[in-house]
């Protein structure tokens, strides 16, 4: 079997989404776990490395990602409490908008890889969560410069701890990647006295050659070191949740970007792939053919 060119590093978490007057439902989740599972959807050879226990939560999510061919890598979930799979539980607004409630653990103990990868993807709660979030450092620390490297920090306050603390261990990512995503709302709590395009031109200057923001149903906009500032417009649709919508638009960004797309196209795919997530419940995000006829739209 051919390597897999990209390597996603972080969490999979099980959401359980409730709703008023209506039974849970449980969607395999976690955004690294989501980001592996839309790159498989495109078509992209991804290994996945990862703590799932051997629970119904890790059955199911193991089940969900094998289903698309993502490569599945690491050991058990520990969470500190004995061997569990993250969840959280998720309350949709009125809007559709997602709040989560989270009983998570991030235990990946210091790891190497069986592969050469060409491209790290780095994510969210694993990527800043002690002790686990060494591991995933060391991982790109170690492949810096070999492999190019994305990350999104899918911000949760109320797992950052202290503000300014959070804000370093943020930037220290940030500055250990080519190509960095974060949504208005991220940056919003990150840099509270920033706009979107001041917190991602401060980024730029941390290192990386390019960093994309999404702004919801405003779509999206990209900066990068050598001055480029490009935008792509969100098609207006009925929101079911927003579940995993920027996730999808990390696999898309990161698909496009592989395949040779320029910004400004690799851009316009990754809001059109947002933008049918949004339609559907869960982290659903697109294949190939449906985010083709997404475009033609």
């Amino acid at each position: 079997m051919t390597s897999p060119h990209f390597v996603v590093i972080g969490e999979c978490v099980a959401d359980v989404v409730r709703t008023d007057g209506a039974p849970d439902t449980v969607h395999p989740g976690g955004s690294p776990a989501n980001v592996a599972y839309g790159l498989a959807r495109l078509g992209e050879p991804v290994a996945l490395l990862t703590e799932l226990a051997d629970d119904p939560y890790g059955r199911l999510i193991r089940a969900h990602l094998e289903s698309a061919g993502v490569t599945l890598l690491g050991g058990p979930a520990g969470g500190g409490g004995g061997p569990r799979t993250p969840s959280a539980v998720v309350r949709l607004d009125a809007e559709g908008r997602a709040h989560y409630t989270f009983d998570i653990g991030w235990t990946l103990p210091p790891s190497t890889l069986p592969f050469a990868p060409g491209h790290l993807h780095l994510g969210s709660i694993a990527a800043v969560t002690a002790p686990g979030a060494a591991a995933v450092l060391a991982l790109a620390e170690r492949w810096r410069g070999r492999a190019s490297v994305s990350y999104d920090p899918n911000v949760r306050p109320a797992l950052m701890g202290d503000h300014d603390a959070a804000v370093r261990r943020v930037e220290r990512c940030v500055a250990l990647s080519d190509l960095v995503k974060a949504s208005d709302e991220d940056l919003a709590w990150l840099y509270p006295h920033r706009t979107p395009e001041e917190s991602a031109r401060h980024w730029l200057g941390l290192g990386p050659a390019t960093v994309a923001v999404t702004r919801g149903p405003a779509g999206a906009f990209a900066l990068t070191a050598d001055g480029r500032h490009v935008e792509a417009v969100a098609r207006h649709v009925e929101v079911a949740d927003t579940v995993g919508a920027g996730d999808a638009f990390t696999a898309a960004l990161l698909h496009a970007r592989h395949a040779g797309a320029d910004l400004d196209t690799a851009l316009r795919r990754a809001t059109a792939a947002a933008t049918l997530t949004v339609t559907r419940p869960g982290a659903n995000p697109p294949d190939l053919t449906e985010l083709a006829a997404a475009l033609r739209r």
